[in-house]
């Protein structure tokens, strides 16, 4: 039986219908004493001294953390304290994970499948390295590690989730817009960008540039895309850290939503609830750059479907995203086959591989923390309110048979609510609750290692960030505060307080 987690007062109101299946059903939790509540509460206190590092600051996995190595695996090494007996998990895990699909039909029984239309044939492809993706920067780039979301807008909401925005997939194109295809099938369309830059000046006279991306799909091979057509740009997320973001109590993180901004801070973080694929009931999303996937297990299995068009257990149509106006794509051949793989191309022991493997991808220890640059930028970073949506540190479930993951203190800079950030930041598309405006808080575990791994330096959901600054200064909405703040600074603290970012 999984733990019932008891909710805030708040929550039970807003959300009546589905808060008896907010809880950590997923996981094998066990309960807290009441000691260790009230020792996780002191931990868990914001800093007042800036002249040190905080106890275990140093180690932002707990004890799943790895020691930093200065090569582009920093983040494709295992939990630290992962039991010996595990690694074979996590090394099959890691091969399912840059295995490279073929199309079907092929000799390869155990690798076909592929497509027909998708966007990669291996995870690693999009999370190179395990780390971030980026917008190609020429138009002869692939656009491997980036795709956009299609969507239009529906009316039919799942019963008893307030303030669901409902969305359809675009009835021509599906869920996402692929742009490769297997064999005799045409990619869906090529994802475009362009770029316009904009200055923004700062407090000491610095002039920043920034660069607002238009999206557009240019040559669509299955006609023309929906009148009312939502875009969304993403790229990859970087893969540290899963298994410990997962393991984040629920009540805990819905705790510290405050939907009306009571306290009057102009914070109002709320929590996404999304239907699970698995359970087939309403809970917490975590995953995913608006919070539309509740678990590990689900990530995993949705981007199998999506971005590589391959059955699973949780998506077990063999065409993926394929819609049923591509009769080519659905009727074409498949990688499906009676006894072999659970009649799926992706079966569930391989699925399991792949969520234990994402799980366990180690944050690596920090840099430098006792900098006294590093340090005054930390205290910047709170002065500035940036700790508000970042949440620097938490305390993971105890739980049964994930050694891993259970109990540890862990500093992910980030509540898992969505904010709204404002309209620069919009892409105008709902996802489950979180508005056209609104966005997950992003981790910042492991950022300044992101040229390390991925050879690059950009951020945000679509990557039109080139450095820290440039991501701070298209913060708005709930953080307009904090970017003022930031703009105001004099050239030294804001080089503190990137230091700082850069060090975690």
């Amino acid at each position: 039986m999984p733990l019932r987690l008891a909710l805030p007062v708040a929550l039970l109101v807003a959300l009546p219908a589905v808060a008896q299946t907010l809880d950590d059903r997923h996981l094998p939790v066990l309960p807290r004493t009441p000691a260790e509540a009230k020792r996780i509460a002191a931990v868990l206190a914001p800093p007042t001294d800036f002249t040190k590092p905080e106890a275990f600051e140093d180690n932002p996995g707990g004890a799943a953390t790895t020691r930093t190595i200065a090569t582009a695996d920093a983040f494709s090494q295992s939990s630290e304290n992962m039991p010996f007996e595990r690694e074979m998990d996590f090394k099959l895990g890691n091969g399912l994970f840059r295995k490279t699909w073929v199309a079907a039909p092929s000799s390869t029984r155990a690798s076909d499948g592929l497509g027909p239309i998708y966007n990669a044939r291996a995870c690693q492809d999009c999370h190179l390295k395990d780390g971030r993706g980026h917008m190609p920067e020429t138009a002869q780039e692939p656009r491997v590690s980036a795709f956009l979301r299609l969507s239009v807008p529906s009316g039919a909401a799942p019963a008893g989730i307030p303030d669901y925005l409902p969305t359809l997939p675009e009835p021509t194109y599906g869920g996402q817009l692929q742009d490769f295809g297997a064999p005799g099938h045409a990619p869906e369309g090529q994802m475009t960008v362009r770029y316009e830059e904009v200055p923004v000046t700062l407090a000491d006279g610095t002039v920043v540039s920034l660069r607002r991306p238009t999206y557009g799909v240019d040559d669509p091979a299955y006609g023309p895309l929906h009148p009312d057509v939502m875009l969304s740009p993403r790229v990859a997320p970087q893969m540290i850290g899963l298994g410990l973001l997962e393991a984040i109590p629920a009540a805990e993180i819905l705790a510290r939503a405050d939907p009306g901004d009571a306290d009057g801070d102009g914070i109002s973080g709320r929590p996404n609830i999304v239907i699970s694929a698995e359970f087939g009931v309403p809970m917490l999303g975590r995953f995913g750059h608006k919070a539309g996937a509740p678990t590990v297990r689900e990530q995993s299995a949705g981007a199998f479907a999506g971005d590589m068009g391959l059955s699973n257990p949780l998506h077990p149509d063999p065409a993926g995203d394929c819609t049923p106006g591509q009769t080519a794509c659905k009727s074409g051949p498949h990688g499906q086959e009676p006894g072999l793989r659970e009649g799926l191309e992706v079966d569930g022991p391989s699925l399991d591989l792949v969520t234990f493997y994402s799980r366990n991808l180690a944050v690596p220890a920090r840099r430098d923390p006792a900098d006294p640059q590093v340090l005054h930028g930390k205290e910047l970073f709170h002065q500035a309110q940036c700790a508000a949506c970042h949440v620097p540190k938490h305390v993971t479930n105890r739980l049964k048979d994930q050694p891993e993951q259970s109990f540890q203190l862990i500093w992910p800079f980030t509540d898992l609510l969505l904010h709204d950030m404002g309209p620069g930041l919009a892409d105008n598309r709902p996802e489950a609750r979180a508005t056209g405006q609104e966005w997950r808080t992003a981790p910042l575990w492991g950022i300044g290692l992101t040229e390390q791994v991925s050879g690059h330096s950009q951020f945000l959901h679509d990557g039109r960030a080139r450095n820290l600054l440039e991501a701070i200064l298209w913060h708005g909405g709930e953080a307009e505060a904090a970017r003022e703040t930031v703009m105001a600074m004099p050239a030294a603290d804001r080089e503190a307080l990137v230091a700082y970012l850069k060090s975690l």
